[in-house]
């Protein structure tokens, strides 16, 4: 009784320690992140009141310009700005939209919804055809099958994502018309009537276009690693067994090579952010993605500094998934640790 209740007592004590050292990283990476945004922001050449006007920049008079800069708070030191939009941060309050004319969090959470079945199909598909594009490449070492799969990640790899994604829109919606050219939902139609069909339809090309450009590397380090899996002693005196095919990757090969590639998935968060921009705005896709542009050309820093808070946050919590992962699937990483 007495040996479990010390175990759980420095479950606990191990537990509180991780929460907190992994939360004042958080608290001081959202930190650096949005000074390093803000500062970027304000010594662009951008001008924000010209942004926010945009083609009716010549009616406006110069005393309209200091009305919009001062009810935007843009006549303020920018140190003071900054420090004003840290404390509302700071009270769950990340400011109002100069574009959408929103709270931030309204905007941030109407486009997510929208980019999260996004990001999630791709990041699903590309994981589980990379893996498994890696685990037939390395046990077909050498032969034309391999050679193929590896000429198609390196060209993958050699290959932007909107080059990808203007090929595919001209492959499959222009030539083939198997899907619809753009738009998240279909045109002229009312949201209510809006089917599960409909936005799948619509969200395929680009989930194809993410999970296309995340596969190569995947698959390419997947074949690595198995590669030096059978290449092992072991795995030699495996086969003196008799052990052959799946059975031999089944038993001795894929733990070995689940971790790094379970590694390398939650990693790519940023890089699947990242290719959501451009394969949104080729797509005319209305996610996060396309209102980072649109913050970022139209001088909207709250919503801009709302979505690379978002997008850190986000990263973060990947990473954490993947060093939860790390113990679910080898346990030897806890026991590590803890010794």
């Amino acid at each position: 009784m007495d040996r479990v209740m010390r175990t759980s007592a420095s479950f606990a004590k191990r537990l509180t320690f991780f929460l907190l050292r992994k939360g004042a990283r958080l608290i001081l990476l959202l930190l650096a992140v949005s000074s390093i945004s803000f500062a970027l922001a304000e010594y662009s050449p951008m001008d924000p009141v010209q942004a926010y006007v945009g083609a009716d920049l010549m009616r406006v008079s110069p005393e309209q310009r200091e009305a919009i800069a001062e009810y935007w708070g843009l006549n303020k030191p920018p140190v003071e700005r900054f420090t004003l939009w840290l404390g509302s941060v700071m009270r769950g309050e990340l400011g109002t939209s100069m574009i959408y004319r929103l709270p931030v969090t309204e905007v941030i959470h109407e486009r997510f919804v929208s980019s999260v079945f996004l990001m999630g199909a791709a990041w699903l598909l590309s994981g589980l055809l990379g893996f498994a594009l890696g685990v037939i490449a390395a046990m077909k070492r050498n032969t034309w099958i391999d050679k193929l799969i590896q000429w198609y990640c390196y060209s993958l790899s050699a290959t932007p994502a909107f080059w990808l994604g203007l090929l595919f829109l001209m492959i499959f919606a222009v030539w083939l018309g198997w899907f619809p050219v753009g738009l998240g939902v279909p045109a002229g139609v009312l949201a209510e009537q809006v089917t599960l069909a409909d936005r799948m339809e619509h969200m395929a090309l680009p989930a194809l276009t993410l999970s296309a450009a995340g596969t190569a590397s995947i698959t390419l380090h997947t074949r690595q690693k198995l590669v030096e899996v059978l290449d092992s002693d072991y795995i030699l005196f495996a086969r003196a067994r008799g052990e052959q095919g799946f059975a031999l990757f089944w038993r001795h090969g894929l733990r070995n090579v689940a971790l790094p590639a379970v590694t390398l998935q939650f990693t790519a968060f940023s890089e699947l952010f990242g290719g959501a921009v451009l394969a949104e705005q080729v797509f005319a896709y209305p996610g996060l993605g396309q209102a980072t542009v649109e913050a970022g050309l139209r001088g909207d820093v709250p919503l801009l500094l709302g979505i690379v808070l978002f997008s850190t946050l986000f990263v973060f919590c990947g990473n954490l998934l993947a060093e939860a992962a790390y113990r679910f699937i080898d346990p030897r990483v806890k026991e590590g640790q803890a010794a």
